[in-house]
């Protein structure tokens, strides 16, 4: 073709992008690698996911929450003098910033129905706002970091309050003595936190503040490509997690063993759900082929506290294990983090309104870490899509 030559020359134009840059690609970006990431990685067939070069697993057995929010914002784990400041540097700002205060009862009112996450969702931008969040776009690496701090901080006082003012409860002021699992316990339930329980809510908290490009953390970086303010990439994060695909299972797996009842009807009813094409929450995961390693490390947690649920847990999930080998041969179902998690979590006195909330308190670190990853990155996230409408162009109808 001729320097000269012009669009003429193809038979069929290309509409939109060249057609020599398009790339078909598995619905929903399955198994699709879209950017290099330091902040973490899910290895699904191996049963392992690590933050940065730590197993996930190790770090939320043997170091608080603050060191693993350092390790994901600063690349590396505190010693014992860092994480001292680290706790100094955080704990002044788990408080809502005063121009948002008075908003909490009216938006906690305006989304009881739909609980603390709605509310957090409307109240983000208004503390970006006031926290004064410029876009990434326009900040330094050093305001941006900032930012990050002050976001991961709040969210859970944000998350708390709004819970209690809609169990019509004051809420409890966070403190600065208490580190951060033990505060957000403070927080949630109005009573001093009892240390083993404390321990036990930051280990899944640890344990969930990354896992992969999932679908929130994917639309934060997404929006984060824009160059939007931290608080917009939190936002759309936090609004893909309350899919219930997302992050609703935890409570939805407590419901089935409120379903079930005693274990002698486990089977049966565990059967009948199977058959008829349900799927029974806890079990099975997109990403893992073996035991997710968040069941594996929360199970633990939950045998140390013991009782009656504990007991009547285990043995549902041996009989959903059983009855899914034998009706699902080879699908690889195996007990997932939502399982436990809700076991966990109503055993330190969060109740199940409070299990999706809970998570998305630590997935903000995560949340927050991808954000400025992507922020150091000038190209915006923008995928094309095949058009399967009716062909174009038609006429436009001529009304008489």
């Amino acid at each position: 073709m001729s320097a000269t030559a012009g669009p003429a020359h193809l038979p069929h134009p290309p509409a939109g992008p060249r057609r020599d840059r398009i790339v078909e690609v598995p619905r929903g970006l399955a198994g699709v690698i879209v950017t290099d990431t330091e902040i973490g990685d899910v290895r699904g067939r191996e049963g392992f996911y690590h933050y940065r070069q730590y197993s996930a697993v190790e770090l939320a057995g043997q170091r608080t929450f603050e060191d693993v929010w350092h390790l994901m914002l600063h690349g590396v784990l505190p010693d014992a003098a860092g994480r001292a400041r680290f706790v100094r540097e955080t704990a002044p700002r788990r408080r809502v910033p005063d121009a948002v205060r008075p908003l909490l009862a009216p938006v906690a009112a305006a989304t009881r129905a739909d609980g603390p996450l709605a509310g957090v969702k409307a109240l983000l931008p208004l503390v970006g706002s006031a926290l004064g969040m410029r876009p990434l776009y326009d900040s330094t690496a050093h305001r941006r970091q900032d930012d990050a701090l002050a976001l991961a901080a709040v969210v859970p006082t944000l998350i708390t309050a709004l819970h209690r003012l809609q169990q019509g409860q004051e809420p409890v002021e966070p403190r600065d003595d208490l580190a951060y699992a033990a505060n957000y316990l403070h927080m949630a339930t109005g009573s001093e936190p009892d240390p083993v329980r404390a321990r036990a809510v930051e280990a899944y908290l640890v344990s969930t503040v990354d896992h992969g490009f999932n679908a929130s953390t994917f639309t934060g970086r997404v929006i984060a490509s824009t160059g939007a303010d931290l608080a917009s990439c939190v936002a759309g994060a936090l609004g893909a997690l309350t899919g219930p695909l997302h992050g609703g299972a935890p409570s939805r797996a407590l419901d089935t063993l409120d379903a079930i009842g005693t274990p002698d009807r486990a089977r049966a009813w565990i059967t009948d759900r199977v058959l008829a094409g349900e799927r029974i929450m806890g079990f099975g995961h997109p990403v893992y082929r073996t035991e997710d390693p968040r069941a594996r490390m929360l199970r633990e947690i939950a045998y140390g506290l013991g009782g009656d649920l504990v007991a009547f847990a285990a043995e549902v999930e041996r009989e959903v294990v059983r009855v899914l080998a034998d009706l699902k041969p080879g699908r690889e179902l195996h007990t997932n983090v939502e399982f436990w998690a809700g076991v966990v979590m109503e055993l330190c006195g969060l109740p199940r309104s409070m299990f999706t909330p809970t998570f998305a308190a630590s997935r903000v670190v995560g949340w927050t870490a991808h954000a400025l990853e992507q922020a150091a990155d000038s190209k915006i996230i923008r995928p094309a899509a095949r058009y399967a409408g009716t062909p174009a162009p038609q006429p436009v109808p001529v009304l008489c």
